[in-house]
């Protein structure tokens, strides 16, 4: 929980005119400045709340009070906190949500800072020469706000402790999860970025294994299924070898259950399903049961050999369709991306010699008006003989 405080608007004035020479100056007191609004900024290289946790009391500048002369006060600085993208926000004591921040670069103002207050300079008129009235500033809003993070992934990976997410994500993004040969390795979510060869990418969440019951709090319950709720694409990930007791169709069939009891919106939503540990033998069995009593397609994958890898990431691609960097802001009627091939693209060769060329050879350095590149010792021999 953090505490959020808006800055307080700066008190009006109430002052009067004194000047040498200048018998009836009137009333010249200026208003108040505004307080400073606190501002969460979505930020992309932020990926946990564990700073707001050591510092929780955010509270922005109040406003300057207003001066004589018709001097107005100065708005108090807005405090700009930097929170990951993902970011729930919610009313402590109503549990009412206030903000979700998703993009980089996105800006909510959470508690809105005080008006300033008048100066008596307002209340003048013909029949109320010498006001002495002002008002003070208003308070700027408080709140005590819970804060929630939903990782912004693509894809989710689900499935049983040991089933080899954690592998699998270390196989096809450059993420570094722990890995173990026991249950629950993987503690917190991690997101690791799966790179194709157009340049584009997909986000791939790796949450802690789910248990049975998990939607009531069962293992380390629901406390982290949120963080699927975002993906677009869910990745479950089966354990076709069985070598914790388990029989793959019926781990399936747990996961889809515990998912649909959370969250009816995951019954809908596209999902690939991965044989995982095809290179021992009890899963090539196990496999061909499987297929009869499912049917859905299935991926078959081993981490330690890399088989299927490609065959995954070329599907992860077709579901997503994710766009290019350097295409990013094309037009829309631009015609739709085609699956990389993975040849290599050579660029054409610049004729140094050309005049519109982009080759820099020294002539044309030399040429440049800003830069001063110094002689050889045969060119000077040249220009001094």
């Amino acid at each position: 929980m953090v505490h959020a405080r808006a800055g307080k608007g700066g008190d009006g004035s109430a002052s009067f005119r004194r000047e040498a020479c200048v018998e009836k100056g009137g009333p010249d007191g200026g208003d108040g400045g505004r307080g400073g609004h606190v501002i969460f900024v979505g930020d992309h290289d932020e990926d946990s709340l564990q700073r707001l946790y050591y510092s929780p009391q955010l509270f922005s500048e109040d406003g300057i009070a207003g001066r004589g002369q018709q001097m107005y006060g100065r708005n108090g600085h807005d405090l700009y906190v930097k929170v990951p993208c993902g970011t729930l926000v919610f009313d402590h004591d109503t549990r009412v949500q206030l903000a979700d921040i998703t993009t980089h670069g996105q800006e909510t103002i959470i508690a809105r800072g005080g008006k300033g207050g008048r100066g008596n300079v307002h209340w003048k008129s013909s029949t109320h020469q010498a006001p002495t009235e002002f008002t003070p500033g208003v308070a700027g809003e408080e709140f005590r706000l819970d804060l929630e993070l939903k990782l912004l992934a693509d894809v989710g990976l689900v499935g049983f402790p040991n089933a080899g997410k954690s592998s699998l994500l270390s196989r096809i993004s450059d993420a570094h999860p722990k890995i173990a040969a026991y249950p629950f390795t993987t503690l917190n979510p991690i997101v690791g970025v799966v790179r194709f060869d157009d340049y584009s990418q997909v986000r791939v969440a790796d949450v802690p294994g789910i248990l049975p019951g998990a939607h009531d709090g069962v293992g380390l319950g629901d406390e982290f299924l949120r963080h699927l709720d975002r993906s677009s694409v869910l990745l479950f990930v089966i354990d076709m070898a069985g070598v914790d007791a388990r029989t793959p169709w019926d781990d399936y069939r747990a996961l889809r259950r515990e998912l649909t009891l959370y969250s009816k919106t995951f019954a809908k939503r596209p999902a690939v399903v991965v044989a995982n540990k095809m290179d021992l033998p009890e899963a090539v069995a196990n496999l061909k049961i499987f297929r009869r009593k499912i049917r859905v397609e299935i991926i078959k994958v081993s981490t330690v050999d890399g088989t299927g890898l490609d065959a995954l990431k070329k599907r992860l691609w077709e579901e997503l369709k994710p766009v290019p960097r350097d295409f990013r802001f094309s037009s829309p009627d631009a015609p739709a991306a085609e699956m990389p091939t993975g040849e290599p693209v050579v660029a054409a060769e610049s004729d140094p010699s050309d005049p519109d060329s982009d080759v820099v050879t020294e002539d044309k350095l030399r040429r440049a008006g800003f830069l001063q590149v110094p002689l050889t010792k045969q060119q000077k021999k040249r220009k001094n003989p």
